[in-house]
């Protein structure tokens, strides 16, 4: 069972002072990646125009270097501004194979303190249903905590 609560305190001792965006989740991706085994690709997606995501700090291979709010599991979360919870990527209809060894993917939307939508965050994996509930409500949180301090991007 993944430790979230010392991944917690990690994390907020590493960015407690620190408000620029891009470093926050640049620290985070790092950290998170490192932090289990099922994560094969995990970073951020950023908004940066009128429905758009571009690729921002991440870990692992290479990304996708943009994905509009109208496409895949990334375009899900940023268009509703729900947690995404894909235990089989072929079965999300419309997801975009950056990677073809993903099988499962968990993506979070991250909003800073005055609720606008900075980007979303995601993990992609190479094992079936790797993500679980508890998983996206411990990360939820540890996002929430970090970015709520962040200005308007």
């Amino acid at each position: 069972m993944p430790d979230y609560t010392t991944l917690a305190k990690t994390i907020r001792s590493l960015t407690e002072a620190e408000t620029d965006v891009v470093s926050l989740m640049a620290t985070i991706a790092c950290e998170v990646h490192h932090f289990d085994q099922r994560f094969d690709w995990t970073g951020f997606y950023r908004v940066t125009g009128p429905e758009m995501l571009k690729i921002g700090p991440y870990q692992g291979g290479h990304g996708c270097l943009q994905i509009p709010f109208s496409r895949g599991v990334c375009g899900a979360a940023a268009r509703t501004g729900d947690v995404q919870l894909v235990a089989d990527v072929d079965v999300f209809e419309g997801h975009i194979a950056c990677a073809s060894s993903t099988q499962s993917e968990l993506v979070i939307p991250v909003f800073n303190g005055s609720g606008i939508l900075l980007g979303v965050f995601d993990i992609d994996s190479n094992q079936p249903d790797a993500f679980d509930q508890v998983d996206a409500d411990a990360l939820v949180a540890i996002l929430a905590e970090v970015f709520q301090r962040c200005d308007a991007a």
